[in-house]
């Protein structure tokens, strides 16, 4: 566990930042190995394509689906991180409980919801016929292993909420060679298709959910998680739903858009299906260092904010924005000079790489946009004011991405719609920065907190 309210607030975070950062990515090679051994390692190109595709198109309906319960998650997190912050131990464990309650709960309906309604959810975003058997038995497979992988999800949160962003790593990392050793012997040896995939997927989440469990109850002893017999505190559980409603809004809202641009881009065919969804792994990978960075600066804000250290709070933030900043912009010349290479790494289709290239150098020149934005959102969740980042999310996506997206596709076919996407993060970080200078996050608080220190000089 770590201490976040004493310190130099640059060192705290790098170091709290850079073993999430190294997760991160981890996690994304984790969450790549599908795509990639999917299109590298199924014999006959076109079946590759079309299982690039199907692999794609699963991800805005799992994340449709799973969004809330994330939410949900991410509430608790900021509870636990200023219950920590305020030394209420109790408090705590009580928090952490009620948080895999909530998960268990969720994900028994989730996976009754997800069974039922899977065909007509990829009907909804017109997948082309051809894709939808095996996107169908992809996203299955995913759903029944639904409580693995956010019993995991969760694990990780509270240990990030009590300040050790190590250890999540370790665990990660033996995730991520089980999955990708499965994902050859299931897909390339077995040749099992998206099944084998999803597989081993499933059993990856599975062994780094036992994996963490057994960890934190031997190493935090004081936490003693026992799935069957939890203690299900009420107004603890109001508190993380009041913090977790609006940002699972929010990612329920953001996956119905990505729902919506999925059927958008559907009308370009498999090639371009493909390509989008190969370029957003790709993607999801660059914009990485502006997420953790983010992340770290919310579980900064939130202990800060228990201890009543509000002044902490401004310097941490301007330290995340230069650290994240430079990461952002190496990326981001990287991503735009090497967008082919870095495709032809998933695929050996010549127009599957020649447009996700495309869509890399568009929208890889700003991702220096996304990273600001995500540093101001950092404080916001920190701080317990989850309800202005659904807003500003939901009116950056819905009021500009979306109608751009469509407008412009109609002229410009899939470039308006890659053209969108920092036209959008344009928005969020204008709304982000103006309602930051404001100030109304630093009353958010769930935990009594001693007097505003804000402006005070206070030595470290």
């Amino acid at each position: 566990m770590k201490d976040l309210t004493i310190g130099k607030e640059s060192s705290l975070i790098i170091r709290f930042a850079v073993p999430m950062l190294l997760g991160g990515v981890v996690q994304q090679f984790y969450n790549i190995a599908d795509t990639m051994i999917v299109g590298k390692f199924i014999a006959n190109p076109e079946d590759a394509t079309r299982a690039l595709s199907a692999v794609g198109a699963s991800f805005p309906v799992f994340y449709t689906l799973i969004s809330l319960v994330i939410g949900l998650a991410s509430g608790a997190a900021v509870v636990i991180s200023q219950y920590y912050g305020a030394k209420d131990m109790e408090k705590v464990r009580k928090s952490v409980d009620t948080l895999f309650i909530t998960i268990a709960i969720s994900s028994l309906i989730i996976t009754a919801v997800g069974l039922l309604l899977v065909d007509e959810m990829f009907a909804l975003m017109q997948l082309p016929t051809e894709i939808i058997p095996e996107a169908t038995t992809y996203l299955t497979i995913l759903i029944f292993g639904l409580f693995a992988g956010l019993g995991y999800n969760g694990i990780s949160s509270v240990l990030r909420s009590l300040g050790d962003s190590v250890t999540p790593l370790y665990f990660l990392i033996v995730s991520t060679i089980v999955n990708i050793g499965l994902d050859l012997l299931f897909v390339w040896g077995f040749q099992w298709g998206v099944a084998g995939a999803a597989y081993a997927t499933v059993i990856a989440q599975l062994v780094s959910f036992v994996m963490g469990l057994v960890y934190i109850n031997r190493k935090h002893s004081f936490l003693n998680i026992n799935l069957l017999k939890l203690d299900f505190d009420k107004e603890i559980f109001k508190k993380s739903v009041k913090i977790g409603l609006p940002t699972g809004l929010q990612q329920m809202f953001v996956s119905m858009g990505m729902f919506a641009l999925f059927g958008i881009v559907n009308k370009f065919g498999t090639n371009v299906i493909a390509a989008y969804s190969v370029a957003g792994r790709i993607d999801a990978l660059a914009i990485i260092p502006a997420m953790n960075f983010s992340q770290a600066l919310s579980t900064f804000t939130g202990q800060n904010i228990g201890a009543g250290r509000i002044d902490r709070i401004r310097k941490g933030l301007t330290s995340t924005m230069l650290m994240s900043g430079i990461f952002s912009v190496v990326i981001s010349i990287f991503v735009v000079i090497f967008g082919a290479q870095l495709m032809s790494m998933f695929t050996s289709d010549g127009e599957v790489i020649r447009i996700g290239a495309e869509y890399l150098q568009i929208v890889g020149s700003f991702y220096i946009l996304f990273t600001i934005m995500f540093a101001y959102t950092g404080v916001f969740r920190g701080a317990g004011d989850t309800m202005v980042t659904m807003l500003i999310s939901l009116f950056s996506l819905w009021l500009f991405r979306i109608p751009f997206s469509v407008y412009f596709s109609a002229i410009y076919a899939e470039i308006g719609i890659w053209v969108s996407i920092p036209f959008a993060w344009a928005v969020g970080m204008i709304f982000s920065g103006v309602y930051y200078y404001f100030g109304r996050w630093k009353k958010k608080s769930v935990v009594a907190t001693p007097p505003d220190l804000d402006g005070m000089e206070i030595e470290n």
